[in-house]
Order: structure tokens, then sequence, then C-alpha cells
């Protein structure tokens, strides 16, 4: 009753939600919740990537699956650093002669934000056989609705971003350029001084 109560909630796409989940041995599973609002791609999608894998358990193996089901809700609030919404594209052939296509990011945010997750965590994992199952623990969403409010979820803190230090010639830089805005400040405060006391001098 509960699973059906939370899937008649969710007003996506349902049969695409809950595909393949009955190839999945959910027992011992753990059920993380990513919150990708301001998230940085990349570093949201090595977090999923360590825990799909269960790299963050004592007991990982690389020939074991025992990673948990992570899933990822507001996608379409995922952040990019520098030009890379439109720098960044993506790639595909068809298969007919001279038929390559691409697709900027900024245009795959608007298509589907849910497979600029998808590929940046299936591109971080090993391809080998367990790269399909693994996949299927993947449950990508585009708001913050999903089907799964039934099961244990957890939500998955991310770890603080540390921000590297300053270089010294970006520094130096940084305050050139700031000294150069208080001179212009302060010379358009001593021009405007100058101004005020010709006006005087001319009223008197």
């Amino acid at each position: 009753m509960a699973a059906q109560a939370a899937a008649t909630t969710f007003n996506g796409n349902l049969k695409k939600a809950l595909a393949g989940l009955r190839r999945i041995n959910l027992e011992g599973l753990r059920w993380r919740v990513f919150d990708a609002k301001g998230q940085v791609l990349g570093r949201l999608a090595s977090q999923i990537s360590t825990v799909i894998q269960g790299k963050d358990k004592p007991t990982y193996a690389p020939n074991r699956d025992d990673g948990d089901m992570c899933i990822v809700i507001n996608a379409k609030d995922v952040c990019v650093t520098g030009r890379k919404l439109t720098d960044k594209v993506y790639y595909w052939h068809t298969g007919y002669v001279g038929h390559l296509k691409e697709r900027s990011l900024k245009d795959q945010m608007a298509k589907d934000p849910t497979e600029v997750i998808r590929k940046a965590v299936l591109r971080m994992l090993p391809r080998n056989k367990l790269r399909d199952d693994r996949d299927r623990k993947l449950r990508i969403f585009a708001d913050s609705e999903h089907p799964f409010g039934d099961r244990p979820l957890e939500p998955y803190m991310m770890p603080p971003r540390k921000v590297r230090e300053m270089r010294p010639r970006i520094r130096r830089a940084l305050i050139r350029a700031q000294k150069k805005a208080e001179e212009q400040e302060q010379g358009g405060s001593q021009r405007k001084g100058r101004k005020r006391e010709a006006k005087t001098e001319v009223a008197a």
C-alpha cells in the first residue's frame, strides 16, 4: 500500500523510474539520496560513483557489486564551473557515413538533465561486467519528486569543498586591481571636491 501511494504521488515516468528493479538484489542495501541542487557536476558524480561501487564500505571488493542504491534529485539544478555550459560538447555517431552528431551541455540540460549526471557517473565507473548492474542502482530525477518514498531513505551529506589557496601571480594581480580601484575612487572624490571649491569661488 505504501509503495502504491508513493507511486501515485509521483508525476514523472513511473515505468522508467522502476525499470530493472527486479533484477537487483535489494536485501541489505541502503537507499542513499543525493540532492544535486547547487552541487558541482564532477564532484557530485565522483561521490555517487564511490557509493554505487561500494567503495565507502570496509567490505569492498572489485569483483563484487556491493554498492548501495543511489537516488539523485533536483538534477536540473546541478552546476558546472568555468565555461563548460557552452564549451562542453557530447558527441555520438548514428552509424551512417558523416552522421557525427553533437550537442552542447546547455542544450542537453534543456532536453534531459538526468542524462548529464548519468553520463558523468558512468564514465567514472570501470568498464567491466558489473557496469550494467551498477547503472541499474542509479535513479536520477529532474525534480525533487521520486516514487521511492516508502523506502528507508538516507540523505547523503556531501563533504565540504576545499578551496585551493590563490596562486601568487593571481593574488598579486588581484591586489593591483584593488589598489587601482581605490586610486580611481580617491581621484574621483578629489575631482568632485575641486569642482565644488571652484563653484563656491565663482559664487563668491
